[in-house]
């Protein structure tokens, strides 16, 4: 409804309060979908291509855990994690419960020392703490958390927080005992799971070690679909790769197949 006055022949058109109540609330939630659509692609065709807009929400929360092959496997998603946050904007705030965390394996991951800020804390509950109140900061590129358990209530809230400042979370699920695994598979409301496990390298002519491999499960993706890769691990800008063996196979299978249609 809109309220006319007069004044001097000038006729003066006024919104009445409501009216401006309403706009600004649909802004509000026109500015949210349009952050919400804001991603951070990993630079993979085949791998954006399962995930929602294209690559990593930003303003959402993530999973991240290791496979079966316990601290090897875990350390790997805690690289996954640091190649992530290394692509971000911003410092890092990383929330952890041991003081472990190897700074130069992060640093050829692509997460330089100058950028993260640790916080150690006792257990999950602090951690989870630390998290929301680095994610609503709203001036961080990432907040990490090393956490054991995360239930469906815990991840909600970091959950809102991220969609609310437009701040990645993720969640690195880490365990003491092997029977705390179990816990990653409940429910939660991150917007992706995922499982990083270590693969043997590729083999050199020479003496020596090739670049790392990984097999990165996406477990879960909200409105996308579930895969799995087999990539080398993230080099010092934080991406991945799709290993050359692997990419002259496939490329000599699609090869094969357009030479059958034609």
């Amino acid at each position: 409804m809109l309220v006319y006055a007069s004044w001097r022949s000038t006729t003066i058109l006024r919104p009445e309060p409501a009216i401006d109540d309403l706009r600004a609330r649909i802004e509000k939630i026109e500015g949210r979908r349009r952050r919400a659509r804001s991603v951070l692609p990993f630079g993979i065709a085949e791998l954006d291509s399962r995930l929602p807009g294209g690559g990593l929400a930003l303003g959402a929360l993530h999973e991240i855990a290791g496979g079966g092959n316990g601290a090897i496997d875990g350390a790997a998603a805690a690289l996954f994690a640091g190649g992530v946050a290394a692509r971000t904007r911003g410092k890092v705030l990383w929330c952890i419960t041991r003081p472990d965390l190897f700074a130069p394996a992060l640093a050829q991951a692509g997460l330089k020392p100058d950028r993260v800020i640790y916080v150690e804390a006792g257990d999950d509950k602090t951690i989870l703490a630390c998290m929301e109140e680095g994610i609503r900061h709203g001036g961080l590129g990432a907040v990490v958390g090393e956490v054991a358990r995360l239930t469906m209530t815990a991840s909600r809230r970091l959950q809102l927080a991220a969609e609310e400042a437009h701040t990645i979370g993720i969640a690195l699920r880490r365990w003491r005992r092997q029977t705390e695994a179990a816990d990653f598979g409940q429910p939660t409301a991150a917007m992706t799971r995922w499982r990083i496990s270590v693969l043997p390298s590729a083999p050199l002519p020479v003496p020596g070690v090739g670049r790392h491999r990984w097999l990165v499960e996406l477990i879960r993706a909200r409105a996308g679909d579930s895969a799995d890769f087999e990539l080398e691990a993230c080099d010092g800008t934080g991406r991945l790769a799709v290993p050359a063996d692997l990419a002259d196979r496939q490329g000599a299978a699609q090869g094969r197949q357009r030479s059958a249609a034609g």
